[in-house]
This record gives structure tokens, C-alpha cells and sequence, in this order.
């Protein structure tokens, strides 16, 4: 337990979070407390993205959503790989880290220019840095399922319930945060630039021979000419069987699987 605790101080919490005793009571689902990503003095170092199922659509059009962003995130931008977690209710969520606070303000407006250059039809609380979260794992109120971070070679079997029916592992969720690097001052400073709105042209007179009722278009956010030398991390993928069995043997945790195959049955 304390190496997860550790772990979530060290990607997401501010200085003056609830005591590691009270993180405690919530990751174990006995007490569930919203928790702030942005301390008493208005700094935060951690920013959530989440992706809801949207009403009228069925499948894992949500799930593939946030593999379309988080890859962008780190080969466009060269951000350094998110954690994915899964909500417990019916959404999944990205969760990237700064390696030094910055003014929740700011990092708003990184988040909203994020949301306009890669996921744009996903709205945003204007106080999304700000507003009491549930921070996994931890257990939903409503549907007493478990929000946790998954692998994300799992994530398309959690498209119908993001949710875990029991708890998992503490030291499984420490091994899924522990690889994580957290974005630093000099890239989050240059992917704030490079999406920085391009100011507006004031309006000239139409040339003679161009109708004067002719559509203008508006520049959209430059983009980095070429990845900013990403760190490798765990691009979202399909992963086979094996592979996310390889992989958390790597992490030391011996994997559990909610659905079982049913042997077939004989005439």
C-alpha cells in the first residue's frame, strides 16, 4: 500500500493532499474522499482527460477514442506516455503528469489547447484542473464497481463496463504507475507555445477581382514540425493474450481475468 500511495504522490497529488492514512481509507473503498489535483496555493501538477461513452452509441467507440489521443499525445506532441484508468461508471481516463507544478490556470489553458488540437469534440469543465476527482483505485458510490488503471493492451474488454468488481492489487496499480515519467518544465512549456492559437489577421479590403462575400478560414494551432523526441513508453494498442501476460510478468504481477472462455460443448 505504501508504494502506491508513493506512486500517486509522486505523479499526481500536491504537497498538501489528504494524509497517506485517509489515502489509504480510499483506495481500499472504505472511504471514498474526492480529491483536488491542485493544492491550497493554486498549483496543480496533474491534468485527467475523459473519455465518456456517448449516448446512442454502443461499443468501444469511446476506448478507441482515447487510443487515437494518447498515441497522438506522445508520437505528435512527445509527451511522455499516460496512465489509462477506468472509471468504475462508464468512462475511461487519461492522466498525465507534470513534473513541476504549475498555475491551475495554466495548466487549463494546456489542457483546453490539447483539447482543441487533438479531441475536440470532448467538452471540458471550465474548472477541470480545479474540481474534486476519483482518484483510482477506488470505489464508485454508485455502481459499486472499482475504478482503476488498467493495462492498456486490456482496455478494449472494459468497453461495456469500465469496471472492476473487486479490488485490485495495490501493488499491481503501484507497477502500473511506477514506469511513468512525468512531463517536464522545458516540453510543457514548448507544446504550450506550439499550440498557441495563431492570432487573427485583422481584416483587409477584398481584392477587386475576389467577391467581397468570399469565406475566409481560420488558422488552426501550429503543431510541432516533428516529434519532440517522445520517451518510449507503452503506445495503446491491441495486444495479444500473451503479450499483456508478458508484460505484467515483467511488472511482477501474476495477472486475473474477469471472463473465462467457455470449453466447447460436445453433442
Amino acid at each position: 500500500m505504501q508504494k502506491l500511495i508513493a506512486e500517486l504522490m509522486r505523479l499526481y497529488l500536491p504537497a498538501d493532499a489528504p494524509p497517506a492514512d485517509v489515502l489509504t481509507l480510499h483506495v481500499l473503498g472504505q472511504q471514498n474522499v474526492p480529491i483536488s489535483l491542485t493544492g491550497g496555493d493554486g498549483q496543480t501538477r496533474a491534468m485527467m482527460i475523459p473519455f465518456r461513452r456517448a449516448k446512442g452509441l454502443e461499443g468501444d467507440a469511446h476506448w478507441l477514442r482515447l487510443c487515437e489521443v494518447a498515441n497522438a499525445l506522445q508520437e505528435t506532441l512527445g509527451l511522455p506516455a499516460p496512465a489509462v484508468s477506468i472509471s468504475g461508471g462508464d468512462a475511461y481516463y487519461l492522466w498525465l503528469s507534470l513534473a513541476e507544478p504549475v498555475p491551475a490556470d495554466r495548466a487549463q489553458t494546456f489542457l483546453e489547447r490539447l483539447r482543441d488540437a487533438c479531441f475536440p469534440e470532448i467538452e471540458l469543465d471550465t474548472d477541470a484542473v480545479r474540481a474534486p476527482i476519483a482518484l483510482p483505485p477506488c470505489l464508485h458510490p454508485r455502481t459499486g464497481k472499482w475504478a482503476a488503471f488498467i493495462h492498456p493492451g486490456m482496455g478494449a474488454s472494459f468497453a461495456d463496463e469500465p469496471g472492476l468488481d473487486m479490488a485490485p492489487p495495490p501493488l499491481g496499480q503501484a507497477a502500473f504507475l511506477e514506469r511513468l515519467e512525468s512531463i517536464g518544465k522545458e516540453q510543457f512549456e514548448q507544446v504550450f507555445q506550439a499550440l498557441e492559437p495563431a492570432p487573427q489577421p485583422a481584416p483587409q479590403p477584398a481584392p477587386a477581382h475576389v467577391p467581397a462575400h468570399a469565406p475566409m478560414v481560420a488558422a488552426a494551432p501550429a503543431l510541432p514540425a516533428a516529434p519532440l523526441a517522445p520517451t518510449p513508453g507503452l503506445l495503446l494498442k491491441d495486444a495479444t493474450l500473451e503479450d499483456i501476460v508478458r508484460h505484467l510478468h515483467a511488472m511482477h504481477i501474476e495477472p486475473t481475468f474477469r471472463h473465462l472462455i467457455p470449453a466447447p460443448q460436445r453433442d
